[in-house]
């Protein structure tokens, strides 16, 4: 479709046709619903460029979106008609003109004081920034939300984002949907307990995609062996981030001396270590990433090559032969009380285009860690709200 043109089919059907077809679309008719029945719907998340997408619709009629899932921000925004300036994405700009569900929400309304920053001018303007200096201004609204490639569930009245002036790192996508912890996320203004994802490969072919689970749907169909838990830790300064407790790190067969207060908390709210699907890389403080380096630098066995060949700091020459076998030691997270044990292609980058394989991690350059996506891969993940737990085990995610 053209963007700027209205739809002229339903939502389900430029799914179909424009989402590609990892997209199990039957085109139903949209149904009522709410917030409980949220989890009889499938939800389909796609890659996206170190991003992963969800496809919701908006409006009535409903409008197509592709939203990046983002578990370390709460505003859930869209691109919308009129713009003063938008990033290229795939599909129209949403048009609430064209809905009759849409209505702008007052200044004094609770989602609009939830906001960091915004203004009142007859409605309530919003602007909110992200780590990577993106940024999104907009009317705070609300609108039905439609869920589902393949049984549909609308839910009425949740507020949003419709951004007339937006930039930074965008590729194709209509906005995002924040599932942090505050009352302006799509996972908090739904009421559900739990969510869940499971991420397939950054090179999986457009073949593949996979669900997102809300509610009592969001649980693990692994053996009761394969699962791990961990308590979330809050933070009353961050209140948006999940935490979680990271009490040490393995490389191959040798637990590394990082002090244990490189992962702590601190009272006045920095540091800590928190899981975040919108973040690519895994980013480690200072001392950790050091140590962490260090130690594959010493145990991969094929020479260092020229780091400026990747953005990765650090990149091995693949042998020449493809056959050639590379041992690449073990890499553990060491959470409370569940040991999150990677599969290499979640921390190895190899690019046989040029003869590189990279350790996908970055130096965070402050006092914090972030857990990003590419680490996540071919894993269930659930975030238990009600019972405060982050679980995770291995998975084929295009299978769930």
């Amino acid at each position: 479709m053209r963007a700027g043109t209205s739809p002229n089919s339903s939502s389900c059907s430029a799914w179909r046709s424009e989402a590609g077809p990892g997209v199990r679309c039957s085109c139903p008719r949209p149904r009522g619903g709410s917030a409980n029945s949220i989890s009889t719907t499938d939800v389909p998340v796609l890659p996206n460029a170190g991003d992963y997408t969800i496809g919701v619709s908006i409006g009535t009629p409903p409008q197509p979106l592709l939203l990046n899932l983002d578990t370390g921000s709460d505003l859930v925004w869209t691109q919308c008609q009129p713009c003063l300036s938008c990033f290229n994405q795939r599909f129209p700009l949403y048009d609430p003109s064209q809905s009759s569900t849409y209505s702008p929400l007052a200044c004094s309304s609770k989602l609009c004081r939830a906001l960091p920053l915004s203004a009142c001018h007859a409605q309530c303007l919003y602007l909110y920034g992200y780590g990577d200096n993106s940024i999104a201004i907009g009317t705070l609204a609300s609108e039905a939300f439609t869920f589902g490639s393949s049984n549909n569930v609308t839910v009425p009245n949740l507020g949003f984002g419709c951004g007339f002036l937006n930039g930074g790192l965008f590729n194709n996508e209509s906005g995002i949907a924040g599932f942090g912890r505050g009352s302006l996320s799509l996972i908090s203004q739904l009421g559900v307990g739990k969510f869940s994802y499971c991420f397939i490969s950054y090179d999986d072919d457009d073949s593949k995609s996979s669900t997102l689970m809300l509610g009592s749907a969001a649980d693990l169909n692994g053996s009761a062996t394969a699962v791990r838990s961990t308590p979330f830790v809050l933070n009353p300064s961050q209140p948006t981030f999940y935490y979680l407790s990271l009490d040490g790190i393995t490389v191959g067969t040798t637990r590394l001396p990082i002090p244990k207060s490189a992962f702590v908390l601190q009272r006045n709210g920095t540091g800590g270590v928190i899981i975040d699907s919108g973040t690519a890389i895994t980013q480690l403080t200072t001392v950790a990433y050091k140590l962490v380096r260090s130690a594959f630098l010493s145990q991969v066995k094929p020479p260092v090559a020229n780091a400026t060949a990747e953005v990765f700091d650090l990149c091995f020459s693949l042998p020449s032969s493809p056959s050639a076998k590379v041992d690449v030691p073990k890499l553990i997270f060491h959470f409370e009380g569940a040991d999150m044990d990677l599969p290499h292609e979640n921390y190895m980058y190899q690019d046989s285009t040029v003869g590189l394989m990279c350790l996908a991690m970055f130096d965070s350059g402050d006092e914090s860690s972030t857990i990003g996506n590419f680490q996540q891969q071919n894993m269930h993940v659930v975030y238990d709200l009600d019972n405060q737990k982050l679980s995770f085990a291995p998975a084929r995610c295009d299978q769930l």
